[in-house]
């Protein structure tokens, strides 16, 4: 794999690709509409350049790292910031050891150059001067212009591009001219219940199963109520869960103790009483009112961690009426 290319009279050092471990579990629909995308039926035809949309942690990322294996091309990807400049996507110069000034390829021009795949990285996070050097690249052109090098790169025929973005209040509203270049839109849901189990299972073989269930249990319900719990957040719970039982094997925690005091310290006071929650959440959008009665699915009745354990015995006998758990 060559390590830099003269272009123009400039020599363009190259990035690396990324080699992160990812298995993309479950939802394969989804993985055929990115492969469709990234098809070429003509020699006049294009490729498109997707959004993958979805809330924090639920895979974006790990989709785009499955499309390129199964493509069987490098991935480069690129983390998009609120400061993120021109030059930072393209080429930066830097002093190299001799004290001359190097201009290093970033990872999107990397791969346009050695006909990879590019994931940029939570896209929404990206101001308009860095959107609009993309561009000519993000339409027939295929190419970007480089001012710090004062040189343009052309794509390679086998480069792919595809923007990741979360369903949250955006640093930057992305200008309609390159929400154009950037379609279609492939929207990522929550995995099912056994999808997410097996998720968990792959990023912690270790686990127990009875923990395993119990974190499942929990995000799914999340989902059913449409917060925004993710099965990253699932993955932190149980992982952090499981460290703590083994910090101390003169006097471990229980499992549930364990697990109760990781979901406090990852997702805070509110992943105790998702109906409260959830009620907040509705409140904010304006919606319908939602299902109650999660606490008795994860807490026992008199356990004084029970959202609502100063029922009285009126309102105990109608909570039972409702709980469909």
């Amino acid at each position: 794999m060559e390590r830099f290319v003269d272009i123009e009279g400039i020599r363009l050092h190259l990035g690396h690709p990324d080699t992160s471990r990812g298995e993309w579990i479950g939802q394969r629909e989804v993985l055929k509409q990115l492969l469709a995308c990234w098809l070429v039926v003509d020699k006049k035809d294009l490729p498109l350049t997707p959004r993958l949309v979805g809330c924090p942690g639920i895979g974006k990322t790990t989709l785009g790292m499955a499309g390129a294996r199964a493509r069987e091309q490098d991935l480069y990807i690129y983390q998009c910031t609120a400061d993120t400049r021109p030059e930072d996507l393209l080429v930066t110069p830097v002093l190299a050891d001799s004290g001359k000034i190097q201009y290093q390829a970033s990872p999107l021009v990397t791969a346009m150059i050695r006909g990879g795949i590019c994931i940029l990285d939570e896209g929404n996070r990206m101001n308009e001067k860095s959107w609009a050097s993309l561009a000519p690249l993000l339409d027939h052109r295929r190419y970007v212009e480089s001012i710090v090098a004062g040189i343009t790169i052309h794509a390679h025929s086998d480069f792919r591009c595809a923007v990741t973005m979360n369903e949250d209040d955006s640093t930057f509203e992305i200008p309609d001219y390159i929400l154009s270049r950037l379609q279609p839109t492939l929207t990522l849901g929550f995995p099912s219940r056994e999808d997410e189990l097996q998720i968990l299972k792959y990023h912690l073989p270790f686990a127990d199963l009875e923990m395993l269930n119990l974190t499942v249990e929990f995000l799914q319900q999340s989902h059913e109520l449409k917060l925004d719990f993710s099965t990253r957040d699932g993955i932190n719970v149980l992982r952090y869960a499981i460290k703590r039982i083994a910090s101390d094997p003169q006097h471990p925690l229980s499992k549930d103790a364990a697990w109760q005091e990781s979901l406090r310290a990852c997702l805070g006071d509110e992943a105790f009483d998702l109906q409260s929650a959830a009620e907040r959440k509705r409140q904010s959008l304006g919606g319908n009112a939602l299902p109650m009665g999660l606490g008795d699915f994860f807490f026992n009745p008199d356990s004084p961690l029970h959202p609502d354990a100063d029922f009285d015995d009126e309102d105990d006998d109608d909570f039972e009426d409702d709980d469909e758990f």
